[in-house]
């Protein structure tokens, strides 16, 4: 019985991985490609107000949907969160 539950819990952790890491609802690889692009295009980082603004307008994605996007990414680890704040996308251009 314990190897059993034991068995389950390390399947439902496996699941909710992967669960994490499903695009966004409604975003598209096409936007999620445009959303590697503006984000290259401002220089990797998305911090505050004057970073996620030219993103939205490049990508046509609600300030939501850019989030959801950005989760995406670090849950993928295609993204490190910043020691000050933000994040930095780390892939494409922006891979160090």
């Amino acid at each position: 019985m314990t190897r059993l539950t034991i068995l389950m819990t390390s399947a439902a952790f496996a699941l909710s991985g992967c669960l994490l890491a499903l695009p966004p609802k409604g975003v598209s690889a096409e936007q999620i490609a445009a959303y590697d692009e503006a984000v290259a295009s401002i220089g990797c980082d998305m911090i505050g107000e004057s970073d996620y603004l030219p993103v939205e307008l490049q990508t046509g994605l609600t300030r939501e949907q850019v989030i959801q996007v950005t989760e995406y990414k670090l849950a993928r680890e295609e993204a490190v969160t910043l020691p000050e704040g933000g994040v930095r996308l780390t892939t494409g251009v922006c891979a160090v």
